[in-house]
């Protein structure tokens, strides 16, 4: 069989509203186009008539005339245009004239009766004439509008549809997807590296509908749902598709915005031909991605006016979900990064009766993500998973993905035949700080600046038990910043008063330090006091780690304060807590430029090295400052 010809031109739908909107214009123009020499008065008629000129006129409708010139009058130059028609040929069934309006039709009758009778006139007829053509040119343009629009509706309800798209009266049908294992890529719980815990709870849902015998012969009730909550990047929607992968029935995935339209009605329609499709293809499981898009609180947007359409749509959803004629062999999965914001009504069991929390992974779980996504790499000889994991602390699976593309990219401009350590590192600098700008115009005076706030970072952080260990510090401009420092966070799962005060310090080393060199500070701390700022009002307000305030906190983990315009607590605790805030970020910046008193030289020294090589390593401090005495009850770290 030939193959296609790549040259061939391909319809365009645009070509076609091209086409008529072609048409309309020469529609609009054609009244002037047609407009010619032709079309004559009454008075000029009266005269051609009589000069004896006209040999028969037509009459239509007793209103308009056809005028045919004689022989010996064609021959005139006078009416050389005359005898031609609008085409530029000749035809003599084509009239010469036209007379548009014949006036009085009695008067004008008698008149060419009188011309025949002197001989003036050959002859004349009276015919009909249809005004088809006039009714086709008049309603062509509102036929054309009209079929316009239902060609337009259609394809638009062709794609809000769904399943059996292409009539605008199925806008209410689901628009979920059906995954086909034969067909589409089969994802599996291999593939999903880490959150051992949310796999084990998904697999077990798995088994439920692989062997439902299994649980229900004991009395048991395969649950109704599963909710999957985490942060963003952290594999939520991957469980979903290993669940699809290694289920083995239907498996419908949509997401929660899906359900919403701006017609009325149209969510909770599709809410319930999701579930009778996923019912006739029993056991099957339904997937809801972002289902807090449709699955908020009721009643907390009365200041908006609410959203009907979509509270009509949740009330659809907790009716199949659990009530009435409800099917206990479909299970609906859903993802979210919110739970906060969900009804209690959702929540509750025989909803979803499951809660999987898929958190950030740990140290060992990056390990494994890593080794999946560094398959498809052309490796070098010096990669290290267990490096590359202890360097990414925080980073969601989504991240670690970002960090093994970026470096592969960062391997090919420096045009390598493999990914080395050394362009991972500088994937996950570009990722936290952003791209470098090495043009960018910088001062001397402000790169001096510079240097000194990022080296009282360091020194700062270096003489404290509890800072995270420095990794690198640089004063080559990234993202928004004019410099950064890299440290390596230990992982804590619980966070003591002295270990936020030491970070609190390190922050405020910057600031601390322009004031001890230069006895001035600048508008460079912003981000250091935001970040500072923040963990002083967590301490006070939220952990209770405040002698003052006490064994208090006003963090709402409902999210219901978002919508009171009052605060949890009185004016008079308003001024204590202000003040407490205060006190602890003043207090950590004395301490930090007690510190920077007691290492002056040290710090001038190391704001020297920063700004003639412009990036210092771990290295660079134990020359200077020596090394750390309590490095030992911290985890041990390779060195760059």
């Amino acid at each position: 069989m030939a193959k296609e010809s790549p040259n061939k031109i391909k319809f365009n739908p645009l070509w076609m509203y091209a086409a008529v909107f072609g048409l309309l214009i020469f529609i609009s123009f054609s009244n002037s186009l047609f407009e010619d020499s032709s079309k004559i008065t009454i008075s000029v008629f009266h005269k051609y008539l009589n000069e004896g000129k006209i040999d028969h006129v037509v009459v239509y409708n007793k209103t308009e005339a056809e005028i045919f010139l004689t022989k010996e009058a064609k021959k005139d130059p006078k009416f050389k245009d005359a005898s031609d028609n609008i085409l530029g040929g000749r035809n003599t069934s084509q009239p010469n004239f036209r007379l548009e309006d014949v006036g009085d039709n009695e008067a004008f009758q008698k008149e060419l009766e009188k011309a025949v009778q002197q001989g003036k006139l050959k002859d004349f007829n009276y015919l009909p004439k249809s005004n088809l053509m006039e009714y086709a040119v008049t309603f062509l343009p509102i036929i054309i509008i009209v079929a316009l629009w239902i060609v337009i509706m259609r394809r638009m309800s062709g794609a809000a549809g769904g399943p059996g798209g292409g009539q605008i009266f199925n806008i209410g049908k689901s628009r979920a997807r059906l995954f086909d294992e034969k067909t589409d890529i089969k994802t599996t719980f291999k593939d999903v590296a880490g959150l051992e815990g949310a796999k084990e709870e998904i697999q077990e849902i798995v088994d439920f509908l692989k062997n439902p015998q299994r649980y229900t012969a004991l009395g048991g009730k395969i649950p109704k749902g599963a909710l999957l909550v985490g942060p963003p990047g952290t594999g939520k929607t991957l469980l979903a598709k290993a669940v699809a992968g290694e289920a083995g029935v239907p498996f419908f995935s949509l997401s929660g915005s899906d359900f919403l339209e701006m017609f009325v009605g149209v969510g909770a329609s599709r809410v319930r031909d999701l579930f009778k499709q996923a019912k006739e293809k029993a056991p099957a499981i339904i997937f809801i991605d972002e289902i807090d898009a449709v699955g908020r609180a009721r009643g907390r947007n009365n200041f908006s006016g609410g959203n009907d359409e979509r509270e009509n749509t949740l009330n659809q959803l907790l009716t199949e979900m659990d009530g009435f004629g409800t099917n206990s062999t479909v299970i609906v999965l859903a993802a979210t990064n919110r739970a906060d914001v969900l009804d209690k009504a959702l929540m509750r069991a025989g909803r979803f009766d499951r809660q999987i929390y898929v958190d950030l992974p740990d140290v060992r779980e990056r390990k494994e993500i890593f080794e999946v996504h560094l398959q498809p790499l052309k490796k070098g000889n010096d990669l290290d998973t267990d490096f590359l994991a202890k360097q990414t602390p925080g980073f969601s699976g989504a991240d670690i993905a970002n960090v093994c593309n970026e470096a592969a990219l960062i391997a090919a401009r420096k045009n390598k035949t493999a990914v080395e350590k050394q362009d991972f590192l500088d994937a996950v600098d570009r990722i936290v700080g952003g791209l470098e700008k090495k043009n960018k115009i910088i001062t001397a005076e402000e790169k001096r600046a510079i240097a000194v706030h990022e080296a009282g970072h360091a020194t700062v952080s270096w003489m404290l038990e509890h800072a995270a260990p420095l990794v690198k510090v640089t004063i080559v401009p990234r993202g928004q910043s004019l410099g950064a420092a890299w440290y390596l966070p230990e992982e804590r799962q619980i966070v003591r008063p002295d270990q936020m005060l030491d970070e609190m310090c390190a922050t405020m080393g910057g600031r601390a330090a322009e004031r001890v060199v230069f006895d001035r500070i600048s508008t460079g701390a912003l981000s250091d006091l935001e970040k500072v700022t923040r963990q002083a009002r967590a301490m006070v307000t939220i952990y209770g780690l405040n002698d003052k305030i006490g064994n208090v906190t006003y963090y709402d983990s409902s999210g219901q304060n978002e919508y009171n315009f009052s605060k949890p607590y009185s004016e008079d605790t308003a001024q204590v807590i202000d003040k407490e805030i205060s006190e602890l970020i003043e207090s950590q910046y004395r301490r930090a430029i007690d510190i920077l008193e007691e290492n002056k030289d040290k710090l001038l020294q190391l704001a020297d090295i920063l700004i003639d090589r412009e990036v210092i390593f771990k290295d660079d401090l134990e020359t200077i400052f020596g090394k750390r005495t309590f490095d030992e009850n911290l985890q041990e770290e390779k060195s760059l």
